[in-house]
């Protein structure tokens, strides 16, 4: 009987938990794939307390083609083959932390703006020390080259517009700016989000 009563008491207490997170809390991933200046994804877990206040620590990884390359950069016949994989791209690399908050554009709450801005510890990688080669019958590229790497802090601004259909999938439109000292990349997102995404009270 003991155990009975403490797995019933158990139970009361983890459902009036939940239910109180369940009222109060949202709690989801979202992953988008970014194009603008660079192209790349965006994969996040986001927070978000009373459908007003949002936190967000999030990943993102964006390449371009490189703008230090020669004219006459040419990757061969196994390039050609390859689709351009190996080819040397300028990559744009972040981890991020912003903080914002929820505007409901109905009032249903299924569509809706999380403006919000933050700080991204930002790693730049990009081609330098071009070398021509003699690449004989053409099979390999005409260059080679080494990647320059270095960190900065990028400033994240990213109001993103979400379509949260129903309270665990949804879908989301992601301007964003990251600037930094070197060099920044502006574009959209377009993604899906998953998990808890509002809460029961509308």
């Amino acid at each position: 009987m003991k155990r009975i009563a403490l797995i019933v008491l158990f139970s009361m207490v983890s459902t009036t938990i939940y239910a109180q997170f369940d009222a109060n809390n949202a709690l989801y991933l979202t992953g988008e794939v970014n194009l603008g200046n660079y192209i790349g994804v965006d994969l996040n877990i986001n927070y978000v307390y009373k459908d007003t206040y949002t936190f967000k620590i999030g990943y993102t990884d964006n390449i371009r083609d490189a703008k230090s390359k020669p004219k006459d950069f040419n990757s061969g016949l196994i390039g050609v083959l390859l689709f351009g994989v190996g080819d040397p791209d300028d990559q744009f690399e972040n981890f991020q932390l912003c903080v914002g908050k929820l505007y409901k554009l109905n009032p249903r709450g299924t569509i809706r703006a999380n403006m919000s801005i933050g700080l991204g510890y930002t790693i730049i990688e990009t081609p330098e020390n071009w070398q021509r080669i003699d690449n004989g019958a053409g099979f390999v590229g005409n260059y080679l080259w080494d990647y320059r790497k270095h960190n900065t802090i990028s400033l994240i601004i990213n109001p993103k517009i979400e379509f949260p259909f129903t309270r665990y999938f949804g879908l989301t439109l992601s301007p964003m700016v990251q600037i930094n000292k070197d060099t920044s990349y502006f574009g959209i997102g377009i993604g899906t989000m998953i998990g808890l995404l509002r809460s029961r009270i509308e």
